[in-house]
């Protein structure tokens, strides 16, 4: 389900600029990540969305895993926060300097690889896809830092900063 409600979401734009808060989802299961794509994308991200004003990082992301994929995760724990610079490229923000703030949560694995529906958001279609974990170094991944830090989740949140402007 793709909700794109600008008076709920804690983002805003201010000329060409846009700021915004949001939360993804780790979920690993059989050396497989569970990552999403869609139709106007040649890259790979995590399973999220942006937090709701007024909702917690962590009911946020509980509400964007079962809104994408159907299913009630767990989380596990924080795992990292990131403040991520980027210029959008596949979307009505097209072109827009982001500034991001992202919290990215571990999901408890439930033992199995479920197959998930392909949902609409802002470009089109979107589709999941298990990717083996020791493949995420051969596809654009973002933000950038997950592919190398993936085999290496903290036990306790660690700030990141990625500036992805130059990419």
């Amino acid at each position: 389900m793709y909700i794109d409600d600008e008076q709920l979401n804690c983002s805003f734009n201010r000329g060409n600029d846009k700021f915004s808060y949001r939360v993804c989802a780790i979920i690993i299961e059989d050396g497989c990540v569970l990552l999403a794509t869609n139709e106007g994308a040649d890259y790979y991200y995590t399973l999220g969305g942006r937090v709701h004003f007024g909702e917690t990082a962590y009911n946020a992301v509980l509400r964007e895993v079962k809104e994408e994929t159907g299913v009630d995760y767990e989380v596990d724990r924080l795992a990292f926060i990131n403040e991520n610079f980027f210029i959008s490229s596949g979307d009505a923000n097209k072109g827009k300097k982001i500034h991001e703030l992202a919290m990215f949560f571990v999901m408890k694995p439930r033992g199995k690889k479920e197959t998930f529906a392909n949902n609409l958001c802002s470009v089109g279609i979107e589709r999941f896809e298990w990717v083996p974990i020791d493949k995420l170094k051969d596809l654009r991944v973002f933000p950038t830092f997950l592919a190398s830090r993936i085999n290496d989740l903290p036990l306790y949140a660690e700030s990141i900063v990625t500036d992805e402007t130059q990419e």
